[in-house]
């Protein structure tokens, strides 16, 4: 029973994330939720993850918490109307984007925090 319900979450977790990808892109959506639902799209669609999942504890707290709380704040922000016809839209898509813009941004985060850590440690050691 716990397992047939994690399962439908999941599957409408991944419709809604694909109904927010098409909402982001579509002029009646107010600005203020496509910026929403735009960076929860993009984060959930990104190949990578900002906090990688082999940090234990910690690599599936932005998968468990951050992204579901994302995506739910950006369906409140989306009038209910429109809400239901990018889910509509959603369930008859076959093919699920990738958000390499995202992916490139995570990257660019780990580098800085790479760089930054580095910097301090060489000022501080040498």
């Amino acid at each position: 029973m716990l397992l047939e319900w994690a399962k439908q979450w999941a599957q409408s977790l991944k419709r809604d994330v694909l109904a927010l990808w098409l909402a982001a892109r579509d002029p009646r959506t107010p600005w203020y939720a496509k910026a929403v639902a735009a960076s929860a799209a993009a984060y959930a669609l990104s190949p990578i993850d900002l906090i990688p999942d082999f940090i234990p504890v910690l690599g599936y707290l932005d998968d468990l918490l951050i992204v579901p709380l994302g995506i739910a704040l950006a369906i409140r922000l989306i009038p209910v109307d429109l809400m239901a016809e990018f889910r509509t839209e959603a369930n008859q898509r076959d093919t699920r984007p990738r958000s390499l813009i995202a992916a490139s941004i995570i990257i660019t985060v780990w580098l800085f925090t790479i760089g930054a850590t580095a910097l301090w440690a060489w000022r501080y050691f040498r």
